[in-house]
């Protein structure tokens, strides 16, 4: 049976912050690699199976009563190459738990706020938000993977004016990918072998859509 607060911390209207985040897309369609359907949809597989693994991995971990919030937080760190990436983690970490602890408060939340008054990288945080909301590690592993593409996937919608049918249809093909990824961060997280890769390419999108003085989403 599917747990209704999953659908809640997946909904794109949970006030978490990510709606003023593009994930790179917008970087990505300045340079070109991303114009139509197609493009996006390439953009899309290999934000899922780099950022997407590693992230879902971590908030699968976080989501295990008892975790070792300050470790995974260190880890998260370490798997964020990017300064301008690294900020934009920890704002959204921030924006998180401002949100979880108005809908399910919790003593972990508490306590991972206390120890990053300036924001628990995202992914933590959404995992110990899916702790206090009554979530599995798996759960918690489903709604990162999503996140990870359904950010850029709207964000593309305003950037390019693409079609929303077929931006869903994108995601809708992408949909066994996602719970594939889902499947392989809870299992990792569930070893304590947490995965690190990365897509260097968003990392220099990153800083380079920091410096940018218009822009359309915050990162």
């Amino acid at each position: 049976m599917m747990n209704a607060a999953m659908l809640l911390l997946a909904d794109g209207r949970f006030p978490a912050g990510g709606h003023a985040h593009s994930g790179g897309a917008e970087a990505a369609v300045r340079a070109g690699r991303v114009h139509d359907a197609g493009t996006l949809a390439a953009f899309l597989t290999g934000r899922l199976h780099t950022t997407g693994l590693t992230t879902a991995a971590l908030a699968a971990a976080a989501a295990d009563d008892g975790a070792d919030l300050a470790a995974l937080d260190e880890a998260a760190d370490a798997r964020t190459p990017s300064p301008a990436q690294r900020a934009t983690s920890r704002r959204l970490g921030r924006q998180v738990l401002r949100a979880a602890l108005a809908a399910w408060p919790h003593p972990a939340l508490d306590r991972l706020r206390a120890a990053h008054p300036r924001g628990a990288h995202q992914p933590v945080a959404l995992g110990t938000t899916a702790l206090a909301a009554g979530l599995t590690p798996a759960e918690a592993a489903a709604v990162a993977v999503y996140e990870s593409v359904n950010g850029p996937a709207t964000a593309c919608v305003r950037l390019l004016g693409l079609d929303p049918y077929q931006v869903a249809a994108v995601l809708a093909r992408l949909a066994p990918q996602l719970d594939a990824v889902a499947g392989a961060a809870a299992e990792a997280a569930r070893r304590g072998e947490l995965p690190a890769a990365s897509s260097p390419l968003l990392d220099v999108y990153a800083e380079q859509h920091s410096s940018w003085k218009v822009r359309l989403f915050a990162s």
